[in-house]
């Protein structure tokens, strides 16, 4: 994806107001910079009656080619070790792409290849008793060690514990 591709991008996120609003956006114009480059009466036949955000789409278009709040953001993130995935990016994962509402926007921070590796979700109580936080551990650890990257929300309890079992194996993790 070129830089110009992936500015359009983080203009429309910002702008869309949600997620399904920028999917449907997508969908339509197959790419940020169509959605940009669509006449007002294309995109009022999509939006129907929010003007709102046709008024933001049509002032997003001169930021997107101006570029400079969506570049110094990503200049942040470049910094901070951080990554923007989109669902047009192969890093994207595979899995992810076949929800009923995928994220148009992934925001990564660490090696973003991860992604589209094998992966096993380990969630659990955030109270465990220490048998349960003994067990997600050895668990954890045993499937890393097998090649599986354990995915959790990285919540307290039984998701640390799956995390750290993942790590202590020299295995890899997803916090989302």
């Amino acid at each position: 994806m070129t830089h110009e591709e992936l500015v359009c991008w983080l203009v429309l996120h910002r702008i869309a107001g949600s997620s399904r609003t920028l999917s449907l956006l997508l969908d339509r114009f197959g790419s940020a910079q169509e959605v940009f480059a669509a006449g007002r009466s294309e995109l009022s036949t999509l939006l129907e009656s929010k003007t709102a955000l046709l008024d933001a789409i049509a002032a997003g278009a001169d930021e997107c080619a101006g570029a400079a709040a969506a570049a110094v953001e990503l200049e942040w993130l470049a910094q901070a070790h951080c990554h923007v995935v989109t669902r047009a990016d192969v890093q994207y994962p595979p899995l992810l792409r076949e929800i009923a509402d995928p994220p148009p926007l992934l925001f990564v921070r660490g090696v973003k290849e991860v992604l589209t590796l094998a992966q096993i979700a380990v969630v659990g109580s955030r109270n465990p008793t220490p048998t349960g936080c003994e067990n997600a551990h050895g668990f954890a650890g045993t499937l890393a060690q097998m090649g599986l990257v354990v995915s959790s929300g990285l919540a307290l309890g039984i998701d640390a514990c799956a995390h750290r079992g993942a790590l202590e194996a020299g295995g890899l993790t997803i916090a989302v």
